[in-house]
C-alpha cells in the first residue's frame, strides 16, 4: 500500500482553506474514487484525470485508487482540484519526489489532452497558501502572472500535466503543447474621463469633490441630459490611487469573478449594473459556488446605480445592510460566504418616469400616482444612508471660454481630495477610521471633536422639528467635517453645518 499527499485550496467567498489531497493505492479491484465531500464537478475529475494522464504518457496504476480530500467536512467545489488529484494519484507508485509534492499547492483544471486550463479564484487561493505558510504553488500557465502578484511565493506556470510531473522529478517525455490562453486581462484604464468636460454644473462638481474627499454616498436627481452619468463616471478619476493591500483585494475579487488579472490596478473600480439587475447580481450568490456581486466588485471604488427609479425596491433595499457594515455575507445551505463591500454609492434618478417633471419649458405627461410610485422606490431607510442629495438642472450654456474660472480639471480636483483626506487621516490618526464617512455618530457628537452648541444649532433645530433622523444628523456632521477639511479649517463652522444640511435635505439656515 502506497500513499502520496499534496495540497489544494477550497474557497468560500474570499476566504480559503488548505485541503490535503491524499491518494492511496491498494491491491483490490481496480477503481478510482474521490471522497471528502466533493460536488458533481469535482466528482467528474475521475474521467478528466484518467484521460489527461494517458494523453501525457503518465498512465495511472491499474489498482484501486482512493483520493481523500481532507478535511472531509469542508464543502469542495469546482474543477480547480484536478491537478492536485492527478499528481497525488500518479505519485502513489513512487515515480515522483514525495517531499516536493507535499510542500506544493496545486491549482488548475485538466483538459482531456493533459493541458492545464485557467480557473477563477487563483489569486485568493494563492493568498491562502501564503497565509498558511506554503511557499510553492503550481498553477495553469494562463494564471501564472496573477499568482505572481502575491509576494514571497514561488510560482510555476505549467502548460500540461507532464510539466507538473517533471517539476517533481518524474521521467516523462516532453511533448510540446500550446498553452491554453487566458481571458483578456483586467488592466489599468488608459484614458480617464476629464472633469473639466463637465460644463455649467459648478455646484454639482463641488458636491462631487466633497463626496470624494469624505467617501460620502450621493444621490443626484435631475432631468435627462443634466449630466448625472457624466459626473459619476468622473468620480474614480479624482479618488486617491489604491494602496497595495486595497489593490490586491480588488484583484482577488476580480479573479473570483472569473476575470483574468494581469497586474494590480491602482484606479478605484467603477461598477454600474443595469437597472434590470437582480438581488443576486447586486449582492452576489449562486447555487453551488457563491460568486461576488456588483457591490463586492465595487469595493474600494464606486457603485453607480443609474436610473435608480427603475430598479426593483427589493434590490435597492438589499444595499442597506452592506452600506452600514462594509461587508456582505451570503448564506446558502451548508455554507456562508463573506465578501468586502466597502464602496461609495452614487445614485442617479429622473424626477419622474418621463423625466420632465418640474423642468422649465418641458411638459410632464406622468400622472401624480406614477410620479409618487417612481420616487417611492427609494425607501426612507436607504435615503437616510445617503449623505448628499443633489438636485441638478439642465445646462443652459453650451460653450466655455479659455478664461472661464469655474472649470475644474481632474488633476486639480484630485489634489484637493488628497489634501482633504490627509487632514482627515491626521485628525483621526488615533482612531480606527480614516474617512469622515466612516466615523461613528457617538464619537462625532460626544467625543473629543464634538462641536459647540452654537455651531450645531442648525442641525439641532432640524432634528427637533423631525426634518432629520439621528442617522441623518450624524451624516450632516460627517459632511460638515469634510467641507472643513476641503477649506483647510481645523473644525466646521456654522457655515459648514448649514451647507452640509442643505446638501442633505435642501434645508437653508
Amino acid at each position: 500500500m502506497t500513499t502520496a499527499r499534496t495540497w489544494a485550496v477550497a474557497l468560500t467567498g474570499l476566504d480559503g482553506a488548505l485541503v490535503e489531497v491524499e491518494a492511496d493505492l491498494s491491491n483490490q479491484t481496480p477503481e478510482f474514487r474521490i471522497i471528502g465531500l466533493p460536488d458533481k464537478a469535482l466528482a467528474e475529475a475521475v474521467q478528466r484525470v484518467h484521460n489527461a494522464s494517458a494523453n501525457c504518457g503518465l498512465e495511472l496504476p491499474r489498482r484501486r485508487l482512493t483520493v481523500n480530500l481532507s478535511p472531509a467536512s469542508l464543502p469542495k467545489h469546482g474543477s480547480s482540484f484536478d491537478v492536485a488529484i492527478a499528481i497525488a494519484s500518479l505519485a502513489t507508485d513512487g515515480r515522483m519526489d514525495a517531499a516536493s509534492i507535499a510542500q506544493t499547492v496545486h491549482i488548475g483544471e485538466l483538459g482531456l489532452d493533459g493541458r492545464l486550463r485557467p480557473v477563477p479564484g487563483v489569486l485568493p487561493a494563492v493568498m491562502t497558501a501564503a497565509r498558511e505558510g506554503i511557499r510553492r504553488v503550481i498553477v495553469p500557465h494562463a494564471n501564472a502572472s496573477e499568482a505572481a502578484l502575491v509576494e514571497g511565493i514561488e510560482v510555476f506556470g505549467a502548460i500540461s500535466l507532464a510539466d507538473v510531473a517533471r517539476r517533481h522529478g518524474a521521467d516523462v517525455e516532453d511533448r510540446p503543447l500550446e498553452p491554453v490562453p487566458a481571458p483578456a486581462a483586467v488592466g489599468e484604464p488608459r484614458n480617464a474621463a476629464e472633469l473639466a468636460e463637465v460644463i455649467g454644473q459648478r455646484e454639482a462638481v463641488e458636491a462631487l469633490i466633497a463626496a470624494a474627499a469624505g467617501g460620502h454616498h450621493m444621490l443626484m436627481s435631475g432631468p435627462p441630459g443634466a449630466g448625472k452619468t457624466m459626473l459619476a463616471s468622473r468620480l474614480p478619476g479624482i479618488l486617491p490611487a489604491l494602496d497595495d493591500a486595497a489593490a490586491l483585494e480588488v484583484a482577488a475579487i476580480r479573479s473570483l469573478s472569473g476575470d483574468s488579472v494581469g497586474a494590480l490596478v491602482r484606479r478605484p473600480p467603477l461598477e454600474s449594473p443595469h437597472h434590470s439587475a437582480s438581488i443576486a447580481a447586486l449582492v452576489g450568490g449562486g447555487s453551488r459556488v457563491v460568486r461576488p456581486g456588483a457591490i463586492a466588485r465595487a469595493t474600494h471604488g464606486v457603485l453607480f446605480l443609474d436610473e435608480v427609479g427603475e430598479f426593483a425596491p427589493s434590490v435597492l433595499d438589499a444595499l442597506r445592510q452592506p452600506l452600514e457594515d462594509g461587508k456582505i455575507t451570503i448564506h446558502r445551505a451548508g455554507v456562508a460566504a463573506s465578501f468586502p463591500a466597502s464602496f461609495q454609492l452614487i445614485l442617479a434618478t429622473n424626477p419622474c418616469p418621463c423625466g420632465n417633471y418640474g423642468v422649465r419649458g418641458a411638459n410632464c405627461v406622468c400622472p401624480p400616482m406614477a410620479i409618487r410610485r417612481y420616487l417611492g422606490r427609494l425607501s426612507g431607510p436607504l435615503l437616510d444612508r445617503v449623505d448628499i442629495e443633489l438636485a441638478l438642472t439642465r445646462v443652459s450654456v453650451a460653450h466655455t471660454t479659455a478664461s472661464a474660472v469655474d472649470t475644474v480639471t481632474t488633476d486639480a480636483a484630485a489634489a484637493r481630495v488628497a489634501e482633504a483626506r490627509e487632514r482627515a487621516a491626521h485628525r483621526l490618526r488615533d482612531t480606527a477610521w480614516r474617512l469622515n464617512a466612516r466615523v461613528s455618530g457617538p464619537w462625532l457628537r460626544e467625543g473629543p471633536r464634538a462641536l459647540t452648541p452654537v455651531v450645531r444649532r442648525p442641525i439641532d433645530v432640524a432634528l427637533s422639528r423631525g426634518s432629520l433622523t439621528l442617522r441623518g444628523y450624524d451624516r450632516v456632521l460627517r459632511v460638515a467635517w469634510t467641507l472643513a477639511d476641503l477649506a483647510g479649517r481645523a473644525s466646521p463652522t456654522v457655515h459648514d453645518i448649514g451647507r452640509a444640511l442643505f446638501m442633505k435635505k435642501g434645508i437653508t439656515t
